[in-house]
């Protein structure tokens, strides 16, 4: 019995991590889908992974439908591609006949087919707001006052003159409506200068800090860096308040819970650029599968439907950046014809294409050996 249950938490993993990123995908390429389906564009295949077809069918239209054995993504392939990534294959569209054309991808005004490319990253964001409203809806919010309970001794936050009783109004011009917003400002700005307004006693006084950078250890993701003031809220439960939202007032936070997702993956990335942050922090599939396992143990189903939301906007960003190959590759390519009135030559596209792949190979494999390195540190802190 015990090894059986040993055997079902481990299974947890594989299983949320499948929930996940199926969801995910599923509705990265049904924007795809979708829009190209509105702009008149036949659709080939629409796949949930890579590789050998597991199972599939064909729909009214024709387009085949199918799960494929490498559950790392997926692909919508349109009339004229030549795989899932769009690439053009350059002798079927040659032979073409007239009606071929009217439905193939890149016989599309450009506009069509840039709209088409943007409706996956687009359709990961609305996927996020929709969560979190829904979240934010049905079980609203626990809000802690930001104002502070106590100052850590020899803190920054103690150099800095905060003290007891001061009520956090603002940091850097951003309005400060609970201790929860205070940190998620303060843990993505370690080593940064921060000017906060306070109202201590009635009065409105300003202060600078820097938080300092510390090293915490998270499930999943290893050790990471994170901004530290020393600041503590209050611990008497009678001091929370529950928040209920309204319909329109969910959407708002959907909207503003996304946003602060993109913000502080670009101040992350912002940081890495410049030495500020460690690579290290760059996850793979097997660290999103920790994190799935880990959230969907603890937290259960409403914890796992929280993940889907932030890694739907991770994917929707990591899509636009503007790497061939990527969703923001063919955006850059149709500015760039834009700009010239006439798309990049075959070899500059192919060229481009080599060179996204490789880069989306490196990542890859750059993240997933960051999870192997967290998955060995996790085994030898349980070892001892």
């Amino acid at each position: 019995m015990e090894l059986l249950g040993k055997l079902g938490g481990m299974l947890i993993y594989p299983a949320a991590f499948l929930f996940v990123l199926t969801i995910v995908v599923f509705i990265h390429e049904l924007g795809h889908f979708w829009v190209g389906r509105l702009c008149g564009v036949g659709v080939k295949a629409f796949s949930i992974g890579f590789g050998r077809e597991l199972v599939g069918w064909y729909d009214r239209h024709g387009t085949r439908w199918k799960i494929s054995a490498i559950p790392l993504g997926g692909y919508v392939k349109f009339v004229g591609d030549m795989n899932g990534a769009s690439v053009p294959d350059d002798e079927s569209l040659a032979a073409m006949s007239p009606s071929e054309r009217a439905v193939s991808f890149h016989h599309q005004a450009l506009w069509k087919r840039a709209a088409i490319v943007a409706a996956g990253p687009i359709a990961n964001f609305l996927l996020a707001i929709a969560v979190f409203a829904a979240m934010t809806y049905v079980n609203g919010r626990a809000v802690l006052p930001a104002r502070i309970e106590a100052v850590q001794p020899a803190s920054p936050a103690e150099a800095a003159g905060f003290l007891a009783g001061d009520v956090i109004v603002s940091i850097d011009g951003r309005q400060i409506t609970s201790f929860a917003d205070m940190q998620r400002l303060v843990t993505t700005s370690g080593g940064d200068r921060l000017q906060f307004v306070v109202d201590r006693g009635g009065r409105r006084i300003t202060i600078e800090a820097v938080p300092a950078v510390r090293e915490v250890e998270v499930p999943g993701f290893g050790k990471q860096r994170i901004g530290q003031l020393g600041l503590q809220g209050s611990r008497n439960p009678a001091d929370v308040v529950h928040v209920s939202y309204g319909l329109a007032d969910s959407l708002g936070a959907g909207v503003a819970e996304t946003w602060n997702v993109i913000d502080r993956t670009f101040n992350y990335l912002g940081k890495l650029v410049v030495g500020r942050e460690s690579p290290q922090q760059l996850s793979g599939p097997i660290g999103i599968m920790r994190v799935s396992g880990d959230v969907a143990s603890m937290g259960g189903l409403g914890s796992l439907v929280g993940l889907i939301a932030i890694l739907s906007v991770s994917i929707g960003l990591l899509n636009l950046f503007p790497v061939p190959l990527l969703d923001g590759g063919h955006l850059l390519f149709y500015g760039v014809e834009a700009v010239r009135g006439r798309p990049l030559s075959d070899r500059a596209q192919e060229i481009g294409f080599r060179i996204g792949l490789a880069l989306v190979v490196m990542l890859m494999l750059f993240a997933t050996w960051n999870d192997i390195v967290h998955l060995g540190a996790a085994f030898t802190a349980r070892g001892t």
